[in-house]
């Protein structure tokens, strides 16, 4: 029930203690969610938390979780703003739906990625192994759950049981994926990707019931917007990692989009498998993308937008960006700058509105053309950087840390007689897990009613494993490795934090 009489978007899930600043005229709601968000450790965190490549590997000069997060809600507040002060169609749809308020996806942009734990997708994809073949955790762990985890339960501003208490808007605007693990191939054509666990899912249909005119299954607009913007930022701002690293050879590419146009008519006809056990072969890759987009996003994959697409990017990028070099120079600053700010700019005006959008899609999007440029764009450095021999050595290495801390906290809190030693955070967040998993099986028995108290308790032990160690950044989760190996030489140093 709306509280203090607001309307249902800005409730929390507690009433606010009304201080001298909330009592002024016009409190801004969602702007004190702005300020908790940004304001919280967790999102301190992403300074240290690997976007792409790690900075231990790679330098200060490459975006971290942090300045990406930045931009994405520089870039979700310029289109929420556009919208919400047009007068058209695509308007009035907006505002039926619930609105596009540019502090909303400002507060859901800066959160978006708060649940990464160290080292990237490569940690994530770690996690969520051990969490379910060590643990028996069937939910496994999501990113996109775990940040949804952190802002109503694993965080707290000021009272505990309520996570940062932000408003239904802001929090109904991160759940990209609004479903429990396995129910994406029902509502998103098959995604394995989810936005709440079983034991934040009362928390997060709370939210979502502050927009009745979203259908199940679908994103609010706002968080279509945050999620167009996470798209572009993370197509545009990895680009100029690499190319600043150097890592974009421009004749590598040119062969790949040359040869995919010059063998084109050969390529459609191609059995899907001799392509797949041959992507070393320039145009394969191209293909396998063009044919990955039309199984997934067939409502709106389009041959001749794909190969507008391909030639765009050939000509902009390829042909133009990395024709140049990267030297440090101010000359290559700002031809950098251009070059990234012409293509916010344009992808930013290519959003549409729709009233009953594809379960894939969103009610906002991008149109056609710019959706089939980000999917180009993001092939970049899929194809070129993501398979690299040298960062698969790195990422397995990474792997390994992740492996060690799990087991080597999972054997620290079986030791009956040094359990109680244990940090005292990781000691909270398994007492809190084991408090979710009682009040689930009270609330929603048939989820855990199989479970005896003594299978509770270890589910609660492995979440709360995973949510500390996933809390790490990349170079706390080093540190830690060596610390439980007993090899640190900077002990005092290395145990804050802890």
């Amino acid at each position: 029930m709306p509280q203090d009489g607001l309307d249902p978007r800005q409730t929390r899930r507690m009433p606010e203690t009304l201080d001298e600043f909330q009592r002024a005229e016009g409190h801004p709601h969602f702007r004190v969610d702005v300020e908790r968000i940004r304001f919280s450790p967790f999102y301190s965190r992403l300074s240290a938390v690997t976007q792409v490549i790690s900075q231990t590997g790679a330098g200060l000069a490459v975006h971290n979780r942090l300045t990406h997060s930045i931009k994405v809600a520089a870039v979700a507040r310029a289109i929420a703003t556009h919208l919400s002060t047009r007068t058209d169609e695509a308007s009035r749809i907006v505002a039926e739906l619930g609105g596009a308020h540019p502090v909303v996806v400002q507060a859901a942009a800066a959160a978006h990625d708060l649940g990464h734990p160290p080292f990237g997708h490569l940690g994530e994809h770690t996690l969520d192994r051990l969490a379910r073949a060590r643990f028996g955790l069937t939910e496994g762990f999501e990113g996109n759950a775990q940040t949804y985890r952190i802002l109503t339960r694993l965080d707290e501003h000021d009272r505990p049981g309520v996570g940062l208490n932000l408003t239904a808007a802001v929090r109904a605007a991160v759940l990209k994926y609004p479903w429990r693990r396995g129910l994406g191939g029902i509502r998103r054509g098959g995604t394995s990707k989810f936005n709440y666990y079983a034991v934040d899912e009362q928390d997060a249909r709370q939210a979502l019931a502050a927009y009745p005119l979203i259908g199940e299954g679908q994103q609010t607009a706002e968080c279509s917007i945050m999620d167009i913007s996470d798209d572009i930022a993370y197509s545009l701002h990895d680009l100029e990692d690499f190319y600043r690293a150097g890592l974009l050879t421009p004749t590598t590419l040119s062969t790949e989009f040359r040869a995919w146009h010059r063998d084109l008519t050969r390529l459609r006809d191609a059995d899907q498998e001799v392509l797949a056990a041959d992507t070393r072969t320039p145009g394969h890759s191209l293909e396998l993308l063009w044919r990955r987009l039309c199984s997934k996003d067939g409502w709106i994959a389009d041959a001749d937008a794909f190969g507008e697409a391909v030639a765009k990017v050939g000509a902009e990028v390829i042909d133009g960006l990395l024709a140049e070099p990267f030297d440090g120079s101010l000359s290559s600053e700002r031809s950098l700058a251009r070059f990234t700010t012409a293509w916010i700019a344009r992808l930013q005006s290519s959003i549409e509105v729709h009233r009953n959008p594809d379960t894939r899609s969103g009610h906002v999007s991008l149109n056609r053309q710019a959706w089939h440029e980000v999917a180009v764009l993001k092939f970049l450095h899929e194809r070129f950087i993501l398979e690299r021999p040298d960062l698969t050595v790195y990422q397995r290495g990474q792997a390994s840390v992740l492996e060690r801390l799990v087991s080597g906290f999972a054997a620290w809190l079986d030791d009956p007689l040094d359990a109680r030693r244990a940090p005292r955070r990781l000691l909270d967040l398994v007492q809190l897990a084991a408090d979710d998993y009682r009040r689930l099986r009270k609330d929603a028995p048939e989820l855990l009613e199989m479970h005896t108290a003594t299978e509770l308790h270890a589910l609660a032990r492995g979440r709360g494993i995973i949510d500390y160690v996933a809390s790490l950044t990349d170079a706390q989760a080093v540190s830690l490795d060596a610390m439980l190996a007993g090899r640190t030489e900077r002990l005092w140093d290395a145990g804050q934090g802890l």
